[in-house]
């Protein structure tokens, strides 16, 4: 027999982990001296602070009831303490769950407009790449791929920015905050989960991290959904030594879910003359434009295969 997490719906499991989250402090609850056998916040507490009742609330975690209204949704994150990322994450929810019969989802797409490719040679020296909406490295400029060592090693199918992360040996020295790094990796890759949960790029990348990585199985527990699209970024890079570069990630539009990422520097910097060299020592034709194929990605690196999750 599935267990009620299996059986439930990514609106279930959602609100579970969050309510697992919130201390009955944080939401301005006043706890009794006996010992409390629940993380964070009791369905019945939760139900109460959203002004909804116990059977209803625990009829939407064990997926039950799937057509929340828009205000029962708002009173939910409030009661949950959301940001607002992490509410429009919610309402999508809902609105997946209120869908009775989902189309299957289609291969996305992996090829690249020419105009892009165009546009990161315009980038240079600028670090800057093209990945899809689970982190495949579509495209790149010649710093775009110098910049992630050891990725260059990998076929051209194998690429990916998460799995770089996680799995090569290289990336736990290049990130000055690791740690930082991976949680975003993972926040992006959990609101996919959640708004797209049969998408088959995620499930063998997601299933291929699953089994290799402990560190990314526990970040996906936590199910948070929060990613950066811009800030800085330290590198302890082993070719142009330590430098911090601003980034700015953002969406192609017209493209299935791809991001353009692109470093820089001041110019007279000695940051800059660090990914001015970064562009010097790659090889002329370091540039990458399209892709290997327009399928699905092929098995894991060193021949491992990529299941399911």
């Amino acid at each position: 027999m599935k267990s009620e997490q299996q059986n439930g719906t990514e609106l279930g499991r959602f609100l579970r982990a969050r309510r697992a989250r919130v201390t009955p402090e944080e939401a301005g609850l006043r706890v009794g001296a006996g010992l409390r056998r629940t993380p964070g916040l009791r369905r019945e507490e939760l139900a109460t602070l959203a002004g909804i009742s116990i059977d209803y609330y625990v009829r939407l975690e064990r997926g039950r009831e799937t057509r929340p209204s828009p205000s029962v949704v708002d009173a939910l994150a409030r009661a949950l303490l959301l940001e607002e990322t992490e509410h429009e994450h919610l309402r999508s929810l809902a609105a997946l769950a209120a869908r009775r019969a989902p189309e299957p989802p289609a291969a996305p797409s992996r090829t690249v407009r020419p105009g892009v490719g165009l546009l990161l040679e315009s980038l240079r020296p600028g670090p800057s790449h093209v990945v899809s909406r689970t982190n495949d490295l579509l495209a790149w400029n010649p710093a775009g791929l110098r910049l992630l060592p050891g990725m260059e090693d990998w076929p051209l199918s194998q690429r990916n920015i998460a799995r770089y992360v996680f799995l090569h040996p290289a990336a736990r020295e290049l990130f000055h905050d690791w740690d930082h790094q991976i949680r975003g990796c993972v926040a992006r890759l959990r609101a996919l989960a959640g708004t797209d949960p049969d998408a088959p790029d995620l499930a063998r990348l997601a299933g291929e991290l699953l089994l290799k990585s402990p560190e990314f199985a526990r970040l996906w527990e936590r199910y948070d959904v929060k990613g950066s699209t811009h800030g800085r970024k330290t590198f302890h890079h082993p070719e142009v030594g330590d430098l911090t570069l601003g980034y700015q990630s953002m969406e192609l539009e017209g493209t299935p879910g791809h991001r353009l990422i692109t470093y820089y520097a001041e110019p007279g910097t000695a940051e800059y003359d660090a990914i001015v060299l970064l562009d010097m020592l790659a090889p002329e034709n370091a540039s990458h434009r399209p892709v290997p194929s327009d399928g699905p990605s092929a098995s894991a690196p060193n021949g491992a295969s990529a299941p399911s999750f």
